[in-house]
This record gives structure tokens, sequence and C-alpha cells, in this order.
């Protein structure tokens, strides 16, 4: 379980077919085989740490579900270590368990520093998204701003921009999305009546 908070910027050291090399610093800190980091979203489980690097095998259906098979060699990814007990939720329940791929559709300037960034999904994914729902996008927990049909827009404040990949996405970028997991349990319960 995480949290949506990026803890830091890492870098792809490499990419193979199975697997992903990882530069990051503070979350290999105290991190050990067999435990669970987001990258970019995705609940990765270290397989080998060494210094700053750490190791993650990587299914097939990971590379097909998700945007990591778009990753290359010095690309940048959002880390985060799995939740404890005593983590601050300052963000929402995020499961690393990719719902979709989506894109980059729009970018905006707002005022003192912030963006409106709209990304599209795929519509049936939309019905979990409502105004001031939450969404992870690439692994960092956001507050959805309006929704359409296929898209939805979000606001990215100056930290959000400086400390994630977010802020270097273009149109057209894929992302990895994750809706609110509450919203599905929701519905499924709702549903079985």
């Amino acid at each position: 379980m995480f949290t949506g908070i990026v803890e830091e910027l890492g870098t792809v050291v490499s990419v193979a077919a199975d697997r992903l090399v990882l530069n990051g610093p503070l979350v290999t800190r105290d991190v050990a085989e067999g435990d669970s980091i987001a990258v970019n979203g995705v609940c990765l489980t270290v397989v080998a740490v060494v210094g700053d690097r750490f190791t993650a095998d990587v299914m097939a259906e990971t590379w097909k579900r998700s945007a990591l098979g778009e990753l290359v060699e010095g690309d940048p990814v959002n880390l985060e270590r799995a939740a404890l007990p005593t983590t601050r939720l300052g963000g929402h329940l995020v499961q690393g368990h990719v719902d979709a791929v989506g894109q980059v559709a729009a970018r905006e300037a707002g005022g003192d520093g912030w963006e409106s960034v709209r990304f599209t999904a795929p519509p049936p994914l939309m019905r979990y998204l409502v105004e001031k729902g939450s969404i992870t996008v690439d692994g960092v927990s956001l507050t959805v701003i309006d929704t359409g049909a296929d898209w939805f827009t979000v606001g990215l404040i100056p930290t959000t921009l400086q400390r994630t990949t977010l802020g270097r996405r273009q149109v057209g970028d894929p992302v990895n999305l994750e809706v609110d997991i509450i919203a599905k349990y929701v519905e499924k319960m709702v549903s079985s009546r």
C-alpha cells in the first residue's frame, strides 16, 4: 500500500525483458529484498539492492498494462516506498496496481507557477472519477478538478512539477493511471445487491 506522495525522483539504470534496475539513493537506504517500491505508480518487488540501486523483476502482464515499457536508460521515475502503519496518509490509499495507461492531452499554465493538466483515460475508467475525488497518475496522488467522457483535469502545484515526472511530461506522453480503490469496492457492493 502506498500514499501517492512521491519520495524521490529516481533514474532508470537499465531495462531488460524481465527486469528494471533503478537508482534511488533515498528509497534504497532502508529497503530489503522482498520490499515493495512504487515505480511511476507500479508496485514492484525489490529482488536485489546494491548501493543506491535496486533491481525489480517485471512480468509481461505488467509491461502490457502499464507505461513502464516506454522507459529507457536515464529516464526519471517517481519512487515511493510502501507505507508503514505509522505513515502519514498525505495522499490517498494507493495500491500500485495500474488500471490503465492514459496520455497527457493538454497543459495550461495557471497563476503562481501551477498548471492545469488534462489527461485522457479509457471511458470505462471514467465512472470512478468525480470532481474533488482522487486519482493516481504515475504514482502521484492528485485531486480531480473536472471530467469528461474520456478525460479528466488536475492541478499541479510547483512542488509536484519540480519533484515528480509530471513536470516533464509532454502532450502525447503515456502515464499510468490508478483510480481510487474505494470507488471500485463501493461499485461492487452496490451492484451485488
